[in-house]
């Protein structure tokens, strides 16, 4: 009896090692998949593109590198390497956009620029700060962040949160302070 029980035991003993073996087995499999469903479905180095409406140039984004998640739950293109974009208002003026880093979200056409972003306007305006989103369908800017705002020489402001049109006509701050009021960005 005691041969019988142990053979069971043992039996027993290594089924459990071999099914714990093939879940790890298989979880890893499991984990494996997921990680390739995150991958970008594109990727794009050295990228210049035109957006155009009616035959007229529109904007035109400079980019060293483009990733596109197009396949994720909530759709982006990232530009980890930052991206340099003109754009073209109605009277053909244009305004110049620099940033280290950049997401623009397919459903909600709002563009998130980080890290040294800097807004240049032909008319010489200037605005730079850390973070800025830009909603592509109403042509509006806004951040919540610091920022300075250079409207030509020796009129610049500092504000902490900010909105305005693209081509700054409309400008709108939470608080503007002066020069050394606030430090800088």
């Amino acid at each position: 009896m005691i041969s019988k029980n142990k053979f069971i035991a043992n039996f027993l003993f290594l089924a459990i090692i071999g099914i714990l073996v093939s879940c790890e087995s298989n979880f890893k499999e499991v984990q494996k998949i997921n990680m390739a469903n995150f991958a970008p479905i594109g990727e794009a180095d050295t990228i210049n593109l035109k957006y155009t409406d009616s035959g007229k140039i529109k904007a035109i984004l400079v980019a060293p590198k483009m990733f596109d998640f197009g396949n994720a739950s909530f759709p982006y293109n990232e530009f980890p390497q930052g991206i340099d974009v003109t754009l073209y208002d109605g009277n053909e003026k244009k305004s110049f956009i620099r940033s280290d880093y950049a997401i623009t979200y397919k459903r909600t056409s709002i563009v998130d620029l980080q890290g040294n972003v800097k807004i240049t306007s032909e008319d010489g305006k200037i605005l730079e700060t850390t973070q800025l989103y830009y909603d592509q369908k109403r042509e509006w800017f806004f951040t919540e962040k610091k920022c300075k705002l250079t409207l030509g020489p020796g009129n610049i402001f500092y504000t902490k949160g900010f909105d305005a049109s693209r081509d700054f006509k409309d400008i709108n701050g939470q608080a503007f302070f002066g020069e050394g009021e606030t430090g800088e960005l």
